[in-house]
C-alpha cells in the first residue's frame, strides 16, 4: 500500500498525462465535444435513477482543460414537480471537512501550525480540555486522519437533536459528547471516523489565527477559487437549497426535510464536521483545486496522501489522509470525500491519472431509492467521461 500512496502523491504533484484532450481554443468542435460528454453523464445518472428511483440528482466534471460540465436529472421538489437544475444547491455533508483540512494546511505552510504539534498547545487553556480523552497525546495530524481515538456524538446529544431539531447548538455542547469518556483507542493507534475530530481541528485553527474558521475559509478559499455557489450551512433557511427527502424512518420528522422553506433539522450543529451547502459544479472544481495543490502549498501534497491510514470502515482497501479518502477505483487511485446529511448525499473524487474531478449530489438519503452508492455513481460517471465501460 505504501507504493500506492507514493504513486498517487507523485501523480498529484506532477499531473499525469490527461485522457480527455483539451481543445486548443473554444470553437464549434469543443462545444460539440462538451455536448457529447454531457450526454454521457446524463445517461449514467438517468440509468441509476431508473433502476433506483431517487427524486433528483446533479453531476459535474472538471475536465483537464479547466472546463466544468454539469447535468441535472429528475425533480428538485416532489410536491411542486419542479425540475432539478445544474445550479440547484444541496447540503454537502462531510465533504465540507475538506475545506477545514485545506485551511489547516494553509496554516501549516505559513508556520502557524505544525502537523505534529500537540493539540494541547492550542486548546490546553480551554476549561474542558483536561477532561478530553487522549488529550495529552493528541496531535493535529491525528485529528485530520481520524486517528485520535475519540468517539462521535453521544446518545444524549443525539436524543437532543431528535427532541429539538431546530435549536442551535453551542460549541461547548458539541465537545461535551467527548468529555470524561473512555477513548475508543490509544492516540494514533487506528482510524475511527468522527465529526468531532474536525470540530477540534477548527477550534485549533481559530486559536492559531484568532479568527473564525468559516470566515477564513471564505477569504482564503471560496473567494479566490470563485466557488460562488458554496456557502456555510449555518442556519435552517439557506438560499437556493432544494428540498431533501430522508425516508419514512427518518427520526427528524419523517421524509421531507424541508417545510415552508426551512430545514426541519438545523444544520448549524455540523460546523466543521461538514457545514457547507454547494453545487456539484463547485464541488468538482473544489476537489480539483485541492488535489492539484491550488488550495494550499502544493509541496504539502505528499503529506496529504502520505499520512493516509487504513480506513476499513470506509471500504475495502480504503485509506484516509489529511482530509481526504484515498481509494482504488477502475480508473486508478482516486482522492476525494463523501457526504451525508438527512435528505442529501454527495460524493466527489479526483482521478490524478486523468486530471479529472467528478461530483454527484442527490436530494435524498433514503437507501431504498438507490441501486448503487454515490461513490459507485461517481466512478461510473468518470468511466463514461474517459470512454471506459463501467463495471
Amino acid at each position: 500500500m505504501r507504493s500506492l500512496l507514493a504513486a498517487v502523491s507523485l501523480a498529484l504533484v506532477l499531473h499525469s498525462p490527461q485522457v480527455i484532450r483539451p481543445a486548443v481554443a473554444p470553437g464549434p468542435k469543443s462545444r460539440d465535444a462538451s455536448a457529447g460528454l454531457r450526454e454521457r453523464m446524463r445517461g449514467v445518472l438517468e440509468g441509476h435513477r431508473a433502476r433506483g428511483g431517487f427524486p433528483g440528482a446533479t453531476a459535474a466534471a472538471r475536465l483537464p482543460d479547466g472546463r466544468t460540465l454539469s447535468v441535472a436529472v429528475g425533480l428538485a421538489d416532489r410536491e411542486s414537480k419542479r425540475p432539478m437544475r445544474t445550479r440547484s444547491r444541496m447540503l454537502a455533508g462531510s465533504v465540507g471537512k475538506t475545506f477545514f483540512a485545506a485551511l489547516a494546511l494553509q496554516l501549516v505552510s505559513e508556520g502557524r501550525l505544525r502537523l505534529d504539534d500537540p493539540v494541547k498547545k492550542y486548546l490546553g487553556r480551554a476549561p474542558w480540555f483536561s477532561r478530553l480523552p487522549n488529550g495529552e497525546r493528541l496531535t493535529v495530524r491525528m485529528l485530520m486522519t481520524h486517528t485520535s481515538g475519540l468517539g462521535g456524538y453521544d446518545e444524549k446529544f443525539m436524543r437532543g437533536l431528535v427532541k429539538e431539531p431546530a435549536r442551535e447548538r453551542s460549541r461547548e455542547e458539541l465537545v461535551e459528547s467527548l468529555l470524561d469518556k473512555k477513548p475508543l483507542a490509544a492516540a494514533g493507534e487506528k482510524f475511527e471516523y468522527s465529526d468531532l475530530n474536525y470540530i477540534l481541528l477548527a477550534l485549533v485553527c481559530e486559536e492559531a489565527t484568532g479568527r473564525a474558521a468559516v470566515g477564513e475559509i471564505r477569504r482564503r478559499l471560496l473567494r479566490p477559487l470563485n466557488l460562488r455557489d458554496t456557502t456555510p450551512s449555518d442556519r435552517a433557511v439557506l438560499p437556493g437549497l432544494v428540498p431533501g427527502y430522508a425516508g419514512a424512518n427518518n427520526p427528524f420528522g419523517g421524509d421531507a426535510m424541508m417545510k415552508g422553506g426551512r430545514l426541519v433539522l438545523n444544520p448549524q450543529f455540523e460546523w466543521a464536521g461538514g457545514g457547507y451547502a454547494s453545487t456539484a459544479s463547485d464541488l468538482a472544481r473544489w476537489m480539483a483545486a485541492f488535489c492539484e495543490g491550488r488550495a494550499f502549498d502544493r509541496r504539502l501534497l505528499p503529506d496529504v496522501t502520505g499520512s493516509a491510514v487504513d480506513a476499513p470502515s470506509i471500504g475495502e482497501g480504503a485509506k484516509y489522509g489529511l482530509g481526504i479518502h484515498v481509494e482504488r477505483t477502475p480508473l486508478g487511485t482516486a482522492c476525494g470525500h463523501g457526504g451525508f446529511f438527512p435528505g442529501y448525499v454527495s460524493s466527489v473524487f479526483y482521478y490524478p491519472e486523468h486530471k479529472l474531478a467528478v461530483a454527484v449530489q442527490f436530494n435524498t438519503s433514503d437507501d431504498s431509492l438507490f441501486n448503487a452508492s454515490a461513490r459507485v455513481v461517481v466512478d461510473d460517471l468518470a468511466s463514461a467521461l474517459v470512454g471506459r465501460p463501467s463495471k
